[in-house]
């Protein structure tokens, strides 16, 4: 991915190395989405004895209580200059950029959302955050939160490579942000409160494909105007979106797969609506809800 000498978001806040945050124990509530949720439910399997299953429900609002709102903490100093920090400021100018234009083309003003980083965990307007929930979206800060770590285990775990894999995990987040900005998380928060279990996994699904969806029109516009992708470079991300799709990760944990619990979407799913966005350049493309459109 070509990415270096490009212009640097000041969105980013650095909070590595706080100590972290002042959080004690798990405080999500469910109100946070991300795509490492089920990075999280995979790891409480194997340490905690915890059915993956039952922890992706609760990280996706199945049972969970309202948000924990905490005091947000003091602006930090600002991001370190190494590569990876360099690498995630470029990552989200780039999404900035793209969004900007595409929300001023209908008419509106897109509102930039900050990026945090920290190490361990932190406090969120979602309650604290923790690293082993993986990058994830708050809507009660606007704000995506990444402990970097994840990227290693992308590699160790998920054995997935590249640069544009990465970027593709912060573009997604940036998805959920669009959907907090535009009402159409809120929406689909009302109607998993009236659903059935089913239902409103089935609605979590719809969120999270949508965002993928996102970060293909994110990808096409940015490599439109940039020329940001090399060979092998959507490889990468489609090998991503492939590892954590529900199947893959339930196929994984508990060797079956149970399509009903799924609140991501399956790993074909998550690909081709990627590759959706990747080939259109449409958010008109992305209507996950229409109730005509088969996932």
């Amino acid at each position: 991915m070509k990415w270096e000498g490009n212009r640097e978001s000041d969105n980013v806040e650095d909070r590595r190395g706080d100590g972290g945050g002042g959080g004690g124990g798990f405080g999500l509530g469910g109100r946070s989405i991300g795509i490492g949720t089920v990075v999280l439910a995979l790891i409480g399997s194997y340490v905690f004895g915890v059915n993956p299953l039952t922890m992706l429900s609760l990280l996706s609002g199945g049972g969970g209580g309202p948000a924990q709102v905490q005091q947000q903490a003091p602006s930090h100093t600002p991001p370190a200059s190494d590569r990876q920090s360099k690498f995630v400021r470029v990552v989200l100018a780039d999404t900035e950029d793209v969004w900007t234009e595409l929300f001023r083309a209908k008419g509106g003003s897109y509102v930039k959302p900050r990026l945090i980083l920290f190490s361990g965990s932190t406090d969120t307007a979602c309650g604290t955050g923790q690293s082993a929930t993986g990058p994830f979206y708050c809507p009660g800060d606007q704000q995506v939160y990444i402990d970097l770590s994840f990227y290693r285990l992308m590699q160790e775990r998920f054995h997935v490579n590249g640069e544009f894999a990465q970027a593709y995990v912060i573009a997604h987040e940036v998805g959920h942000h669009v959907q907090h900005v535009t009402g159409i998380s809120d929406k689909v928060d009302q109607q998993r409160r009236r659903a059935s279990e089913r239902q409103a996994n089935a609605l979590s699904v719809r969120l999270e494909l949508q965002a993928d969806c996102f970060a293909g029109v994110w990808a096409f516009h940015a490599n439109r105007s940039r020329s940001i992708l090399e060979q092998g470079d959507v490889e990468t991300a489609l090998s991503a979106a492939t590892a954590i799709g529900d199947d893959a990760l339930q196929r994984q944990s508990q060797g079956r797969v149970v399509p009903d619990s799924f609140t991501h979407g399956s790993s074909e799913q998550r690909v081709r609506w990627f590759k959706r966005g990747l080939e259109s350049g449409d958010t008109g493309r992305c209507n996950t809800f229409d109730a005509q459109q088969q996932l």
